[in-house]
């Protein structure tokens, strides 16, 4: 069994959707699982007038999916306590303070404080202002802030709140979360690096032509239309998705696998990732928005008929761009990445094309390819390795050929989900697969200069609904003299 953890949750936005879908089932698998067992507690706090037993039931109800023990569920939902709460009222955080005190004797946690910040970003910085001015944080145990990303909207925004927050808590208390460094692929990545020589020793300059990160949707922007317009695809998922996995794909090998070093090594990325000027970043940055199509069948509104859209939109629902790393091991190595709504099917997938041999002994073949390494995230999870050999036969014709590997797909869905690696993390005060601040700073600078080079065009590009987005995605790779490696059909893997 796992050491239990103690600690008093209070959730600003407990009856919020990310709580629903997220916070209580991970909670819950934690609990089951001893990491949460007698001593801790769960304040949700809202502007709802809830009462602790409706709060029980809305908790049961967001676990019921996990298939509980009626028993165990029940367990679970006692150690939970609704404080309805006005973010803006001193008087609140008074009453919120007496409860976690009460709460903490109660179950004997001695101090320990995890406070979540599941609303909107507009109240990060009247939270984080109350709690301190209310002396919510503790003496006795540790005091840890968990906020949820958009972290600014831009570099200016972004270090305001940094500021507000650590007006408060210590950057090391202090935890940003980026649900895909708790993805189970996302998290292997360094293991799959640093622990294979077949690909320590050539994961450089000297034989990788080019990288390639696809994060792409099949869904539009659904319930989240008065977000997303303020966000667009460049912020919603470049500034933070995009940029981790970028960094653990280039970063160089810790001393040691510790937090400090891991971070050591991210920041030498960040810090290699060069702003744009507005020429180059039009010329190697691409946007659209997607409109409306058949997609089997059906009709697919587009972006600007979605609710809460407005007609003359220029938010950006796909983004394709070319960025160089000024890094000696990866000079004149692109990475190409992608990301949108309405693509032709969800799949989160990273390629590795390596460079040509110098002298085939074969020579060059129609039918050859690159040799190719594919990493899936999801949906599946897994990877393919394309080489080339010979086909059958009495010729010597070079053909690709495929290993692949996925993990099961039912040990992969009794996995932890991100959310419950991420909380454990938290709890544990390990600070590695989170985003800090020096990563936030060089990522808005770089995504500043997009968004400037943007501003200057008014013409919003269109892509059709269930396909891969514009061919001004396609014509960036091919001036180049290269193309998306795109295997839909494999993501599945299928035996």
């Amino acid at each position: 069994m796992p050491e239990e953890s103690r600690a008093v949750i209070i959730i600003f936005g407990g009856s919020g959707d990310l709580a629903s879908r997220k916070l209580y089932p991970a909670l819950f698998n934690l609990y089951r699982r001893g990491v949460l067992a007698e001593h801790f507690a769960v304040i949700g706090t809202a502007r709802r007038p809830w009462s602790d037993e409706h709060y029980h039931e809305v908790v049961e109800t967001a676990i019921a999916g996990l298939n509980p023990d009626p028993a165990q569920a029940h367990a679970f939902a006692q150690h939970f306590f609704y404080q309805s709460h006005d973010v803006t009222d001193a008087g609140h955080y008074i009453t919120l303070k007496n409860l976690a005190a009460k709460l903490d004797d109660q179950f004997a946690i001695g101090g320990n404080r995890v406070f979540y910040m599941a609303m909107a970003p507009d109240f990060f910085e009247t939270i984080a202002s109350h709690l301190k001015s209310e002396h919510l944080l503790t003496d006795a145990g540790f005091n840890r802030l968990i906020i949820e990303k958009p972290f600014g909207h831009d570099y200016a925004s972004a270090k305001t709140l940094n500021d507000s927050l650590t007006a408060t808590f210590a950057d090391d208390q202090i935890f940003r979360i980026d649900h895909y460094l708790g993805k189970e692929m996302i998290q292997n990545l360094l293991a799959f690096r640093f622990d294979n020589t077949i690909f320590e020793g050539i994961w450089n300059k000297k034989y990788i032509d080019n990288i390639q990160i696809t994060l792409a949707e099949a869904v539009g922007v659904e319930e989240r239309a008065g977000y997303y317009e303020k966000a667009g695809a460049l912020r919603d998922m470049v500034q933070n998705h995009v940029m981790q996995v970028l960094s653990y794909l280039t970063m160089g090998k810790p001393k040691f696998f510790t937090t400090n070093d891991i971070l050591a090594e991210k920041d030498k990325v960040f810090a290699a990732l060069k702003p744009y000027d507005l020429a180059t970043a039009k010329a190697n940055f691409v946007r659209a928005q997607y409109t409306g199509a058949e997609v089997d069948g059906k009709t697919v509104r587009g972006y600007r008929e979605e609710e809460g859209v407005a007609d003359d939109s220029q938010t950006a629902t796909f983004v394709a761009g070319k960025i160089m790393l000024d890094m000696p091991q990866w000079q004149g190595v692109p990475i190409y990445i992608r990301t949108g709504k309405r693509l032709t099917r969800k799949s989160t997938q990273l390629t590795l094309t390596f460079k040509p041999v110098a002298a085939p002994l074969f020579g060059q073949s129609a039918t050859s390819k690159p040799d190719t390494l594919t990493i899936y995230i999801e949906p599946s999870e897994g990877y393919s390795l394309q080489l080339n050999g010979k086909a059958l036969g009495t010729g010597l014709t070079i053909e690709p050929d495929e290993l692949r590997y996925r993990h099961d797909p039912e040990a992969a869905a009794a996995a932890p989900e991100a959310y419950e690696r991420l909380i454990n993390n938290v709890l544990e005060g390990d600070q590695t697969n989170f985003t800090h601040w020096s990563e936030l700073s060089a990522s808005w600078h770089f995504i500043d200069a997009i968004q400037a080079a943007w501003s200057q065009d008014p013409n919003m590009p269109t892509y059709p609904a269930a396909t891969m987005g514009p061919q001004a995605a396609f014509d960036l790779l091919a001036r180049d003299g290269r193309e998306w490696f795109w295997q839909p059909h494999r993501v599945q893997m299928a035996d």
